[in-house]
């Protein structure tokens, strides 16, 4: 069994972000039934239900806890059904929530060298206790089995594989800060029970030949689906990078991601990290209404499924 509980749907800042007052976000905070507020982009993911991994540890980590009673404390005074977190890059909207569990739990912290790095170059990252919270290195393309705290196999086997990135905004540096690289600074995960495959790639920067294989057939694929298209923020007013400066793919053109992925014999197919821009939150818009008849799904808070 792959249970997986989607903890935030949006990209970072989320939705409605704090400091926008574009109309989508303007519908969410008003209570618009068709612009439902989401958490900033993380899943959860177990091999028998009870015991979970959080992948990827967003800046809303307490709060995505605290409204998943999956999550919750079950035993004694202090424990958790966390047993580790795996990340699958370094940006800021995906590691800050490790602040979050700090409180000396045991977890394991898996992510690839490159990651790993930079969480070691910051000593802030010291809060979370080496001797209690163990770092791990996944290597790309290798299978790892997930275990629990006690060293129990999870039930659970990823393989993390190397997507089309860029370094995080904070690292930028050089004459090309942009620039797009496959380094294993961003990854996607292949999750499998032995029967069942799940893929999750909240950021992509463009499709290649080897991403297309890895997804083919797959039972379900989490997607980048950070921009409708590629200059919407600048369209919007509300800023002046691309999708492409930010290193995310689109949703919609020739080059888009529903075009990327149309021919893949993908069961189900879910966009998340989903700007706030983006019109495809929007539950009675026409981008949405596109996706739908594309066959894909709009990821939002709580969304389960099970494989």
């Amino acid at each position: 069994m792959i249970d997986i509980i989607v903890l935030g749907a949006a990209a970072g800042g989320g939705f409605p972000q704090w400091n926008s007052n574009a109309p989508g976000c303007r519908r969410a905070r008003a209570g618009d039934p068709a612009a439902p507020p989401r958490t900033q982009a993380s899943i959860a993911i177990s091999g028998d239900g009870k015991h979970w991994f959080v992948v990827n540890a967003s800046p809303d980590l307490r709060t995505q806890i605290n409204q998943t009673p999956a999550l919750h404390p079950h035993e004694g005074l202090r424990s958790t059904p966390i047993a580790g977190v795996i990340l699958t890059g370094g940006e800021i909207d995906g590691i800050t929530g490790l602040f979050t569990l700090r409180e000396s739990q045991p977890f394991t912290l898996l992510a690839t060298a490159e990651v790993l790095s930079v969480l070691d170059a910051n000593p802030i990252f010291e809060a979370l206790n080496r001797e209690i919270v163990t770092r791990t290195a996944i290597v790309p393309d290798q299978p790892f089995t997930l275990r629990l705290t006690d060293g129990t196999p999870a039930g659970l086997t990823i393989v993390p594989f190397v997507v089309p990135g860029k370094v995080p905004l904070y690292a930028e540096s050089g004459p090309d800060p942009a620039a797009i690289c496959e380094n294993g600074e961003t990854v996607g995960l292949e999750i499998s029970d032995g029967s069942h495959r799940v893929c999750f790639i909240p950021g992509c920067a463009r499709m290649t030949d080897n991403l297309r294989v890895r997804l083919r057939g797959a039972d379900a694929v989490f997607f980048d689906g950070t921009l409708w298209v590629d200059d919407e923020m600048v369209r919007a007013g509300l800023g002046q990078k691309t999708g492409r400066r930010m290193g995310h793919m689109s949703i919609d053109g020739m080059d888009g991601t529903i075009a990327a992925l149309r021919d893949l014999d993908i069961a189900r197919k879910i966009f998340i990290h989903i700007n706030n821009s983006n019109p495809v939150l929007l539950a009675d818009s026409p981008e949405r209404a596109q996706v739908e008849a594309a066959g894909w799904e709009v990821s939002h808070d709580g969304m389960r499924i099970t494989q």
